[in-house]
């Protein structure tokens, strides 16, 4: 007979039953007496960490300051990956830019918009994108509403129709296929929006921009999240820039000079980027009209992931600053070393107060506790300090992100804090912390002899002590390391704030012109110059502070008595015959533009020295007179040579740059005033004189010198960071030194009052007593020191002018690193040296 395999308990004999019940009950009892093993655990951690309050309060506020500090830089990091990444097909959306070179082929201009043409001619020439679409930023125009509301508005964008097929963006309302898709239409962010009609409905409401054109509003969209390259609030319909009063149709179809039009398509899925970028030489031969040389000989177009222009795009036109890969790396590592701190804090701590649980260790041992229970006990401690620390620093970075925003402009979505995986991540770096952290203390407490435990004859042992003053001066190394980081940084910002530019940037007021100024220049100049406060008034094509473009027309230059190509990029700059005096920019050579001189809106150049130097005249007096073809004007000589200034920010060398006076004056964009006394009066009487001659324009104004400021935003929100976690760095350490140095005092309490019974002075036990502890913070300062010094050297080769390392920079971080360190064990020492000896000496 047969007994079924499977099915029911009546196939199975009594001995079975028995054997299974029997298996299942051991089971459960192991079960039951892990759990209770773990409560045992966590209630004996408990008694412990409330019985050794000042161990356990350095250990929670160092791990948590450390976790907190961790937490606001992974959230910094997700928010800059985050960029552009909410977009349904974001994977998908590529960018093109294009790139000019020299003629050694050397790359001298990274644009991020390219050509109109380039628009319709890509997808009849490569299969793969799906879709295109291209954007025109609109420079500040003057918005106006039928309620006679007028602002300028500094992000508005003339968009096709394909941009809702492209990007992702929400619509409040209208209808993503038609918005655009009509001359004269114009949709709204929420915000502008409301800007403009308050509560109304904006559908079909008429928008006027700069006194000239009407646009009826066909919808309104979302805002842009903070995580996107570009922050729309209006968008204008593209085909309203085929009438020739705003672009053209010919100039949309031809004009392959103007890159001025951000490009992006969506690609085909399995799209390959090589293979495509390795077809775009042979489609700018083909598609571009030019005859005596082949433009992919001087030009190239590139092809950019969409998230990756957030971090990774530092091109000369982006639409807004972009962030730093590098920067959000570095961070990483800041925070990594942080939590490293905060980690060795617990280990030295916990190996030092070990040794006042020698007793107990000894009576677990003599109780028959295995040695995997007492790692187990010393690590469910380590785990349960950790949580806490966790549950501290999800507090802190919670209370710091509006802080993080208001005193050091970083913005971090506090949404994230809200996401269920933050915590979770927390609590998981908090438990692999107490872990890691509590691996050694536990083997190393584990590993007492019972007898000599519970005789209380447990040494440190060298090879411990070591370890704990290593990790000391590894703790106060990097700490030391991040201060002198601050310090160069501090000093490169302050030299970049203060350096001379070669040219008068202070009490500068810039504004836009318009062109319904340009008329009336003359008399608007006039009347400003009526006032002493106003000392001068010119106009140029941009400001100094913003970045120059390349004139890419054929050159040449007389070098001796002959024409020779010119074989260096010039960066040009048409201003007006004001400009120069304005900006009070000394004169090397010759002299300046001059109404005295007519020719000088024909046949005129001015040069800086660096395009003296670059072109290969010998001085700048050898310039004057000589001919120089440039950028279509032909029969022009220079008539002067101005001292070299910066233009653009103290990142770049001074680049060889070329003046002149324009026939017409359209491209005077921008204004400057110099004023001088009273700055409010001036002011009021500039604003005054713009409101009688361009009552249609509000009179927005900025100073020159915040838009040199902003140029190193970056730097000093990076300096502000550096500080913060320096300061942070060195707290964690001194709460560490601050355990040891109570311990230590502990320790040698029967030694300080034998001493004092013996006439030793209260200063004389600080310093013994602080002695070690500081012999461990200079050892930390000189090993730091160089380190951090070539570190910083690196960082500063991005600046072509920069400050050098002094030696005074490493001394005064390791100076401040070095006092508070004594203050903090000061305060210890001289507790315990004020203790009186008949205490400490009575059982004696």
């Amino acid at each position: 007979m047969h007994l079924p395999r499977y099915g029911s308990f009546a196939g199975l004999s009594c001995c079975q039953l028995f054997s299974g019940r029997k298996r299942i009950g051991k089971t459960w009892s192991s079960l039951n007496t892990t759990l209770a093993m773990i409560q045992n655990y966590l209630l004996t951690a408990f008694r412990n960490l409330r019985k050794n309050k000042l161990h356990a309060a350095i250990n929670i506020a160092g791990l948590g300051i450390g976790l907190a500090c961790c937490l606001l830089i992974a959230l910094y990091i997700a928010s800059e990956l985050r960029y552009d990444r909410w977009h349904a097909n974001a994977g998908r959306i590529w960018r093109v830019t294009r790139t000019f070179h020299e003629q050694d082929g050397s790359e001298n201009l990274h644009l991020s918009a390219i050509a109109p043409p380039f628009g319709t001619l890509l997808p009849q020439h490569f299969p793969e994108i799906q879709v295109i679409t291209r954007i025109l930023q609109n420079f500040g125009p003057v918005v106006s509403t039928e309620d006679n509301k007028r602002f300028t508005e500094q992000n508005s964008f003339f968009a096709d129709e394909n941009l809702f097929k492209v990007f992702t963006v929400p619509l409040v309302s209208g209808d993503a296929n038609s918005a655009l898709s009509e001359p004269w239409q114009v949709m709204l962010s929420e915000t502008a929006a409301k800007r403009c009609f308050g509560d109304r409905n904006p559908l079909d409401q008429v928008v006027g921009i700069d006194s000239r054109f009407k646009f009826k509003v066909s919808g309104v969209f979302r805002d842009f999240p903070v995580s996107s390259h570009w922050h729309p609030s209006m968008l204008f319909s593209f085909s309203s820039l085929r009438d020739s009063v705003l672009y053209g149709e010919r100039n949309l179809q031809t004009n392959f000079g103007n890159n001025a039009f951000y490009t992006y398509f969506l690609a085909a899925p399995g799209f390959d980027p090589d293979k495509m970028a390795a077809r775009f030489p042979a489609f700018l031969d083909e598609v571009m009209p030019y005859k005596k040389t082949k433009p992919s000989q001087f030009t190239q177009l590139h092809l950019q992931k969409l998230t990756d222009i957030h971090l990774q795009s530092h091109h000369d036109d982006e639409i807004e600053p972009g962030g730093d890969l590098g920067r959000v790396r570095m961070f990483g590592i800041v925070a990594l070393v942080i939590l490293l701190i905060a980690g060795i804090n617990y280990v030295n701590l916990s190996t030092a107060f070990s040794l006042g649980r020698a007793r107990e260790i000894g009576v677990r041992k003599s109780a028959g506790a295995l040695r995997s229970q007492i790692i187990g006990q010393f690590l469910s401690e380590s785990v349960l300090l950790t949580l806490l620390a966790s549950m501290l620093a999800f507090g802190l970075a919670a209370t710091a992100l509006p802080l993080l925003k208001n005193t050091l402009g970083i913005q971090i979505s506090a949404s994230l804090l809200s996401q269920w995986y933050v915590p979770l991540a927390l609590f998981a770096v908090a438990l692999l912390t107490g872990t890691l952290a509590g691996l050694y203390p536990a083997f190393f407490l584990s590993s007492f002899r019972p007898v000599l435990a519970l005789k209380g004859n447990v040494a440190a042992g060298k090879n411990n002590i070591s370890l704990r003053k290593g990790l000391v001066v590894t703790q106060f190394g990097v700490s030391v390391a991040l201060l002198i980081g601050t310090v160069v940084i501090y000093r490169q910002l302050d030299y970049m704030q203060h350096k001379s530019l070669g040219l008068d940037k202070d009490h500068v007021i810039t504004l836009a012109q318009n062109n319904a100024l340009i008329p009336k220049w003359d008399a608007f100049r006039d009347e400003l110059l009526s006032n002493p406060l106003v000392r001068e008034a010119g106009r140029s094509s941009r400001l100094p502070a913003g970045r120059l473009l390349d004139e890419l027309g054929g050159t040449s230059v007389q070098i001796g008595d002959t024409m020779s190509p010119l074989t260096v990029s010039l960066k040009m700059l048409s201003v007006d015959m004001d400009f120069v005096p304005t900006y009070q920019i000394p004169l090397a050579a010759g002299r300046s533009f001059s109404r005295e001189f007519p020719t000088d809106t024909t046949q005129a150049w001015l040069l800086n020295e660096a395009a003296v130097r670059a072109i290969g005249w010998k001085s700048a007096d050898d310039a004057i007179g000589k001919r120089l073809i440039y950028g279509g004007r032909e029969d022009c000589f220079v008539v002067g040579v101005l001292r070299d200034f910066h233009f653009e920010s103290l990142h770049q060398e001074i680049i060889p740059m070329i003046f002149f006076v324009p026939r017409q004056q359209n491209n005077l964009n921008a204004i400057s005033i110099k004023i001088g006394g009273d700055t409010q009066a001036a002011l009021a009487h500039i604003r005054q004189v713009w409101e009688k001659f361009n009552p249609d324009f509000p009179f927005d104004y900025t100073f020159l010198d915040e838009n040199y400021g902003r140029l190193y935003e970056a730097e000093m929100r990076q300096g502000r960071l550096y500080m913060v976690f320096a300061a942070l760095a060195i707290l964690i350490a001194c709460l560490g030194l601050f355990g040891l140095a109570t311990f230590a005092a502990h320790r040698r309490t029967k030694e300080i009052g034998i001493r004092k019974v013996l006439g030793a002075s209260v200063a004389g036990i600080t310093g013994l007593l602080a002695r070690d502890f500081l012999q461990l913070v200079l050892a930390a300062i000189v090993i730091a020191s160089p380190v951090a010094s070539w570190l910083m050297h690196k960082w500063l080769a991005d600046f072509a002018y920069r400050i050098d390392i002094k030696w005074w920079m490493p001394a005064m971080a390791g100076g401040l690193a070095l006092a508070v360190a004594f203050l903090t064990i000061s305060f210890q020492s001289i507790k315990a040296a004020l203790a009186n000896p008949v205490k400490s000496l009575r059982s004696e």
